[in-house]
């Protein structure tokens, strides 16, 4: 047996970490809370923490967003993302964080607590200088509701109950960031089985008429997929 067989392995510790998005004023936002113990204390990252011992993963990702955010997960939509493990991601040691997309509408303002000092919706543009790796963490977690709007029903999840046609475009518009045209919209929703369901009900509008309300079908996915447009990119 050689030297290096014999050497005893580093512990490795596990950890959960939640990327949190909801519109809040018509822009995309993510809950960040504001580190109140080292390393990195007073910098914000995602909400997170140590897996405990008897602990499954999404038990442990359900329990860190109720003590760092006073948030229930409730319906909330939550879906493993990705496992993040570079073995200098974190400055205590070997960690391997477990990283959790959530996804709901009208999300309230959170409240602090365990080890975080302030918690904060953050747009998701100004969020930076992340501490940890919970920058390429977050922009995973972006990208992948980004994609999934296209091919699954995802987009309902930032919806209230019922929602009219144009407060569903808007969730596409403002996750991509690309304005939609409201007709192509409305009949590529409309036309797909199972996406969208009337309740018979409707709602008034500023100006015109009532709106319809509809509810989240129960398709999961859609054919033919609403593909994203891309914004315009630099003139060449």
């Amino acid at each position: 047996m050689t030297t290096a067989s014999r050497r005893p392995h580093a512990p490795v510790r596990i950890t959960v970490d939640l990327v949190i998005i909801t519109i809040r004023g018509d822009r995309l936002h993510v809950l960040l809370v504001e580190r109140d113990n080292e390393p990195y204390r007073g910098a914000l990252a995602l909400p997170g923490g140590f897996v405990r011992p008897e602990e499954a993963l999404e038990d442990a990702a359900r329990r860190e967003l109720a003590e760092e955010t006073a948030i229930e997960a409730g319906r909330m939509h939550l879906e493993q993302l990705h496992t993040y493990g570079a073995p200098d991601r974190d400055p205590r040691g070997r960690v391997v964080t477990v990283a959790y997309l959530a996804i709901a509408p009208s999300l309230p303002v959170p409240v602090a607590g365990s080890d975080a000092r302030a918690a904060h919706w953050v747009p998701v543009e100004e969020a930076e200088h992340l501490a940890f790796d919970h920058a390429e963490i977050l922009a995973d977690g972006l990208e992948r509701a980004r994609s999934k709007l296209e091919g699954t029903t995802l987009a309902t999840a930032f919806c209230a109950d019922t929602f009219t046609i144009g407060e569903l475009r808007r969730v596409y518009e403002v996750v991509w960031g690309v304005p939609l045209d409201p007709r192509n919209f409305n009949r590529k929703v409309t036309s797909t089985d199972g996406f969208v369901v009337p309740t018979g009900e409707t709602r008034s509008q500023d100006t015109g008429r009532p709106a319809a309300l509809h509810r989240r079908g129960p398709a999961t996915t859609l054919h033919p997929a609403i593909m994203r447009e891309r914004p315009p990119g630099p003139p060449r």
